[in-house]
């Protein structure tokens, strides 16, 4: 293979990273995100029936955008029934999108938590789904919007949207993906847009070994990061790996119950991303192992997971130093 083949393929290489924009990422390996109805038992994986994304529009973008939403009914191929009813899918998911002042800069919109103003700004549109074959296994967009409607925070690159993904009725599980694109009735990334959120809610795969990825974006004033995991029901190893550490193993829960464990950030993480995998145990498959994660710092505060990691995917650093030898 030529030099010239081979800076081609990678120069593709970056830009599929660099602009890649479904939710979750191609690189995170997270088959759906996942919210169930409110009146689910919380064994099921969602502990407050809520999820919220944000996505961040360059400062410099001007055209219009879209949110598009890929089977954002609950019912059909991708759902998760709850079996134990009779009555089958019986559950709405309702879709907020937010902008404006507060969007992102009130406190309660960053909490792991859907209380107090985790609402704040302005609502721009709200959309609601039961089961539908209008819907199912297919995308559907919300927009066109004025980039300028977000609120413009510098610290996450651009105008930011809040979407609020909520299961205000039923007990059955929504999974769905979600895509900033620059078109209404296809997925095309927008160049320097992101997302991000700081509490995520997935189904990890059921193949033995297949390994997904989050990102958290630790800044320079971390000193601790502590993990925590809901109903992870034992079917998966935890890692986190980065810049300045191989395979820090983390606290793991079971069904229906929390787990967490502190890890001290190294120099050479800081105003990095760190990598957490998840590895699907071989001895212990799970069908529809849906579970909840979330990390803070020393301070309670909870750390952005960004679909396009800041800094890039991290790669382990070892320090080798090699010592001459003598005559």
């Amino acid at each position: 293979m030529n030099l010239k083949l081979i800076l081609t393929i990678a120069f593709c290489f970056v830009l599929s990273i660099v602009f890649t924009q479904p939710i979750p990422a191609n690189e995170e390996n997270i088959p759906f995100l996942v919210t169930f109805g409110s009146s689910a038992d919380p064994s099921f994986g969602d502990d407050d029936y809520c999820q919220t994304f944000f996505f961040s529009i360059p400062e410099d973008y001007k055209k219009p955008f879209y949110i598009r939403i890929f089977d954002p009914d609950v019912g059909g191929l991708h759902d998760e029934l709850n079996k134990t009813s009779s009555s089958g899918f019986n559950t709405v998911t309702k879709f907020s999108l937010y902008g404006g002042a507060g969007c992102i800069s009130e406190d309660d919109s960053r909490n792991i938590d859907p209380v107090g103003k985790y609402k704040s700004g302005n609502l721009i549109v709200s959309k609601s789904f039961s089961s539908s074959s209008s819907y199912d296994g297919k995308w559907i967009s919300l927009g066109p919007f004025n980039p300028a409607e977000g609120e413009l925070e510098q610290k996450y690159y651009g105008y930011v949207f809040k979407l609020i993904a909520e299961g205000i009725k039923g007990d059955d599980g929504n999974l769905y993906k979600y895509f900033l694109s620059s078109q209404y009735n296809k997925n095309v990334p927008i160049e320097g847009g992101n997302s991000f959120t700081f509490e995520y809610s997935f189904r990890l795969p059921n193949q033995p070994l297949e390994v997904s990825h989050i990102y958290p974006f630790v800044n320079d004033r971390v000193v601790s990061v502590k993990q925590s995991n809901f109903d992870l029901d034992n079917g998966a190893f935890m890692k986190l790996f980065s810049s300045a550490t191989l395979a820090h193993s983390l606290d793991v829960s079971g069904d229906n119950e929390f787990a967490e464990s502190l890890y001290y950030v190294k120099d050479l993480e800081k105003g990095k991303s760190l990598d957490i995998q998840f590895i699907v145990k071989k001895s212990k498959i799970i069908a529809n192992n849906n579970l909840v994660f979330y990390i803070t710092n020393q301070y309670g505060e909870s750390l952005p997971f960004f679909s396009i990691p800041i800094g890039g995917v991290p790669k382990y650093q070892p320090n080798v130093s090699i010592t001459p030898k003598s005559n």
